[in-house]
């Protein structure tokens, strides 16, 4: 069960362009054993930041994409006379 929940969690969506975990978390998903990483500790507002740059732009590519599925399912549409 817990290879399944990292499999999609850690699979990029075709409309967003990110992974859940991603737009989530705002960083990829670790694997391995190195947990502890040495380097600077990202600062809260950066984070937030990052956090709130990849939100919207998911949210862009979801309008997008919600945008094309309209367009393709109108096309084949026609008005209906009374």
């Amino acid at each position: 069960m817990d290879t399944a929940k990292f499999a999609v969690n850690n699979k990029v969506h075709l409309a967003t362009k990110v992974s859940p975990f991603i737009a989530n978390y705002g960083r990829e998903l670790r694997m391995g054993a190195n947990i502890r990483k040495k380097g600077k500790v990202e600062k809260a507002t950066e984070f937030v930041e990052r956090m709130r740059r990849v939100q919207k732009e998911a949210g862009i590519a979801l309008k997008k994409a919600q945008e094309e599925m309209k367009w393709q399912e109108d096309k084949g549409r026609r008005e209906v006379k009374t």
